[in-house]
């Protein structure tokens, strides 16, 4: 055990609290036939919340971790810290990178072992602990190997690596019971195509995409593989932009069937669309996974992974999980850190507490919009000309009987009302 947030006590559903405590998350609070808890699914993102030393593009660490350092006893430490927040908090989740839990070694083999004594701590604290494992990842993008990239590499010895590491990390996801496995590729794109061979990279990328798949069924894993969409930042131009391209690049692999989607708002933003767009787009495709919640600065052009505090843009969000049945192996996780000048302990605890009541808040917006029929109904009239079996008919008819129809009854359409106002005034009722 450590004493770093010796001095904060486990936190509670205690609406009128003056302290640390949840105003609007109640695990055990139904929503939807389901409990709050269960519909949620919150985790934390190991590597913003205890690896992350408070830099930005400007300026270096800010915050002072007992654990920072290069040595496994540091790691442990961590580790110790990590479960210890994720009890205060009651989450039911977390997620982490290879590089979040262990120090880099002189080689792979010394990388892997220092990696496996971590899982080895992390399943022990996991038989005491409530929080499971909602996926795990390999951090393919941090070290300066991984400059062109990892799967899209041009020097095939990377790519090598990066097989090596993903099996690693998948091996430890199935182990402790992971129930997705998440492949960010961080730098799988280009600077310029100057240098770029793309039709090379893009086959690159779907054959080491298919090997985590085989490896995948191989091992029995049960979990989902998910791809987590990026726009440019770090590169100009990534080859999983959005969720539109993923698909694409999906069907062009034959994976649309085995690999979902975990979405970021912040990257959605980046990509220009909105996050429920994202989903409701992932689920329209049926490739719908999970999501990372987070937020940009609307100011500033660039993902600064900040706690979620916008209740209206989450209601929404929820309101496209919850449509599409709600989370399947997926959750909510937090990828967010807290700004540079937030440095103490009671601050990493009060921003996942506060993004959680938020989140909480924006379920149950969402859940009554869909119990009220307050957007569905509006949305089915606008398009109940579509049940008629004459409009049906055209979508399997052709170009020159829908014409001669036109003609013969002398069709002259008028435009009505998208009502889009009065729509938003509806979501503005509820949140």
């Amino acid at each position: 055990m450590s004493d770093f947030f010796a001095d904060i006590p486990k936190l509670t559903y205690a609406p009128d609290a003056e302290g640390l405590a949840f105003r609007h998350y109640n695990p055990d609070e139904m929503v939807m036939g389901k409990r709050m808890e269960d519909q949620l699914r919150f985790a934390c993102a190991y590597w913003h919340s205890f690896a992350w030393p408070g830099g930005d593009p400007f300026g270096g660490q800010t915050f002072d971790r007992p654990w920072f350092g290069d040595t496994m006893a540091d790691a442990r430490l961590k580790a110790d810290v990590a479960f210890e927040m994720f009890d205060l908090l009651g989450v039911p989740f977390f997620c982490f990178h290879d590089v979040d839990i262990r120090p880099e070694g002189e080689s792979f083999a010394e990388s892997r072992r220092n990696f496996e004594e971590i899982v080895d701590i992390f399943a022990a604290k996991m038989e005491t602990s409530k929080t499971r494992l909602l996926w795990g990842t390999a951090n393919l993008f941090s070290n300066r190997r991984f400059m062109s990239g990892a799967a899209t590499n041009p020097d095939p010895d990377v790519f090598a690596w990066s097989a090596a590491t993903v099996k690693l990390c998948m091996d430890a996801t199935h182990r402790l019971g992971g129930e997705n496995y998440v492949l960010w590729g961080g730098r799988e794109g280009y600077e310029t195509l100057l240098n770029t061979d793309l039709s090379r990279e893009l086959d690159q990328m779907g054959r080491f995409l298919s090997m985590v798949v085989d490896y995948k069924h191989k091992i029995g894993f049960p979990g989902t593989i998910l791809i987590e969409p990026k726009p440019q930042e770090p590169t100009k131009h990534q080859y999983d932009y959005d969720v539109a391209t993923v698909y694409g690049n999906l069907k062009r692999f034959g994976l649309e069937n085995e690999v979902k989607v975990n979405i970021e708002q912040g990257h959605a933003i980046l990509a220009g669309h909105s996050f429920e767009h994202e989903i409701a787009l992932a689920n329209a495709l049926g490739v719908f996974g999970s999501i990372d919640m987070n937020r940009n600065d609307y100011q500033s052009g660039w993902d600064t992974d900040q706690f979620p505090n916008n209740v209206p843009e989450v209601a929404l969000a929820y309101y496209e999980i919850l449509k599409g049945g709600g989370f399947g192996t997926g959750g909510t996780n937090f990828d967010a850190k807290l700004r540079r000048q937030s440095l103490d302990p009671e601050d990493l605890v009060a921003a996942h507490a506060g993004a959680m009541d938020v989140c909480a808040r924006g379920l149950k917006a969402a859940a009554r919009m869909l119990e009220d029929d307050a957007l569905e109904a509006p949305r089915r009239a606008r398009y109940s000309g579509w049940e008629d079996p004459q409009a049906q008919a055209m979508l399997t008819s052709d170009l020159e009987t829908i014409a001669a129809r036109v003609e013969a009854e002398g069709l002259d359409p008028q435009p009505r009302s998208g009502r889009q106002e009065i729509l938003e005034n509806v979501v503005n009722r509820y949140v």
